[in-house]
């Protein structure tokens, strides 16, 4: 899709795809209200109490209509709304004479200010927050609710920011494509459109200022908005998605063209999503996110209800191979009952496999209810620890993992050290999978909140795609499996650079699973192979990202 600089915005590409639409503008948040009359402290109080609940009871009645990350994350909103210090300093508030759209706003800066003081994961919240304190401030002023626009026709929504109750408002039939002026390429937004497979560019500078109705062209893979694009133009976009529709409901790749074994595998967090994804042709989980188990919830799952939820999943993919990954709580994911207090970075802090430091009883009820969910299942049950960072910590998980009869145990890639020493990590364990999403951003030292740097978290860097070859060699001579189950694996073209790596299984969002596969599949071993040597050969994600897709030919 050749574009036009002169009008032409630029942003990080996420989601899938291109596409052409109308501009459709969000419509503004809620303002901090002007000479509120305060009225009776008590009645104020109540009104805001009142807001704050309906806002968290809608919120969570949306948790139950989606699905995946879109659920979870809506879930997580929901518990932001009924957090009790909150409630208890909008009520002191109101009795000091606030009104109660006062109160709220007033109430939710401090908040603000925390998370966005705390950065990594947690500033990821900033934006969800803000859309609970704006519902919340319009309900107490008698307002509709800010949000999304009715569509009428495919169009391309454009906004600041969304947040998911933004998300799980609209109606995605008619959403064409996402384009926001602000977040980054693994904030909310660019994840669920990679769930959902809509065409995202994020941090586009001057996007809000687009006109609504005006003509734009989306294009998610080289992060471009092209304005008014001409008939050639909306032609190649056309002809595009055609072929790009035309591979839907190819089946999973199992090898590539010249019988290299490769698995292509879907992430999901719920039944839901798992239930979803065998009935799209899904023949196995690359990664299952245990985390929803645990959210929303004043003490830890037993490990009875663990093991009916895991042996559920497990039930989709009989004789299929489902890869687990023990909670990843912490830095965006604190558990109420799992909190570590003054973490003043908790994206470097007790996350992951390191939360069995000080609360072991949880990883050790996770795996009893893993090992019980094997026993009743004829799926191939594999478990994995988030944030592994030593070849110690692999082995002592080994340990755990094997001591509940667990028979295939490995860990994720996602710290730099575990890359670099992927040998003797292997050495401990019978597999790893590498989480490009944090690979990047610890290997290149960049805030995922930043929206500035996202070119740094870009998984074409030349450093993170060296760690990612490192490890694959390391599998490679252990005659050990190394998967990959981060967004990356979802583009077609960089899949073909991951097996020409030496990846030998790729794990993404099912809307994604499709044109990988039929990537994969058109593909040999040498092909791949001559792909990732150009893409190695560069010296910047943007080269890397070019060199790969001249190696394809065009793209893939």
């Amino acid at each position: 899709m050749a574009a036009n600089p002169s009008t032409t915005l630029t942003g990080r590409g996420a989601g899938h795809g291109q596409a052409v639409g109308p501009v459709v503008q969000l419509a503004p948040p809620a303002r901090r209200p002007a000479d509120e009359p305060a009225g009776d402290p008590d009645t104020a109080g109540e009104v805001a109490r009142t807001a704050l609940n309906a806002v968290a009871n809608d919120l969570t009645a949306r948790a139950g209509d989606a699905d995946g990350t879109l659920a979870e994350v809506l879930t997580v909103t929901a518990q932001m709304a009924a957090d009790p210090q909150l409630t208890a300093d909008i009520a002191q508030r109101a009795k000091h004479g606030d009104g109660p759209a006062t109160a709220i706003w007033d109430a939710f800066d401090p908040f603000l200010e925390k998370l966005a003081g705390l950065g990594g994961y947690l500033a990821e919240r900033v934006t969800d927050l803000r859309s609970v304190r704006d519902r919340a401030v319009n309900r107490a002023l008698g307002l509709p609710e800010p949000g999304p626009a009715r569509l009428v026709a495919p169009s391309v929504v454009v906004a600041t920011d969304l947040s998911p109750a933004d998300t799980s408002a609209l109606d995605l039939g008619n959403v064409a494509a996402i384009v926001t002026e602000e977040g980054g390429p693994t904030s909310h937004t660019a994840i669920i459109a990679g769930q959902l497979g809509i065409p995202c560019v994020v941090r586009v500078a001057g996007a809000t200022e687009l006109p609504a109705g005006r003509l734009v062209a989306v294009d998610s893979v080289r992060g471009t908005v092209t304005l008014d694009p001409d008939d050639e133009l909306i032609a190649a976009v056309t002809h595009a998605e055609t072929a790009r529709a035309s591979v839907q409901g190819t089946a999973p790749a199992t090898h590539t063209a010249d019988g290299h074994p490769v698995s292509v595998l879907a992430n999901v967090g719920t039944l839901a999503d798992a239930t979803s994804a065998a009935a799209t042709g899904a023949v196995g989980v690359g990664l299952l996110r245990t985390e929803v188990l645990y959210l929303d919830r004043a003490t830890a799952p037993s490990i009875d209800e663990q093991a009916a939820a895991y042996r559920d999943v497990l039930a989709q993919f009989p004789g299929g191979k489902v890869v687990v990954r023990t909670l990843d709580s912490g830095a965006d994911k604190p558990l109420p009952f799992a909190t570590q207090p003054d973490e003043e970075n908790p994206a470097l802090g007790v996350r992951g496999y390191r939360l069995a430091r000080p609360r072991p009883e949880l990883l050790d009820d996770q795996l009893a209810a893993l090992a019980r969910a094997q026993q009743d299942s004829d799926a191939e049950l594999w478990v994995m620890a988030p944030m592994i960072s030593t070849p110690a910590e692999a082995a002592e998980f080994a340990a755990l993992a094997r001591g509940h009869g667990l028979t295939r145990v490995g860990a994720m890639v996602e710290v730099p050290s575990a890359a670099l020493r992927a040998r003797e990590v292997l050495a401990e364990l019978d597999f790893v999978s590498i989480g490009t999403n944090d690979l990047a951003q610890y290997t290149m030292a960049a805030d995922r909140l930043r929206g500035e740097l996202a070119d740094l978290l870009d998984p074409w860097q030349p450093a993170v795609l060296d760690l990612v070859a490192a490890t694959a060699r390391a599998g490679a001579d252990a005659g050990k499996p190394v998967g990959v189950c981060g967004e990356s694996a979802g583009d077609p073209v960089m899949a073909l650079a991951l097996i020409g790596l030496g990846v030998t299984s790729l794990s993404m969002a099912p809307a994604a699973a499709a044109e990988v596969s039929h990537a994969v599949t058109g593909h040999t071993l040498a092909e791949c192979r001559a792909v990732a040597a150009a893409a190695l050969a560069a010296t910047d994600a943007a080269g890397t990202r070019e060199a790969a897709q001249a190696a394809v030919g065009g793209r893939s």
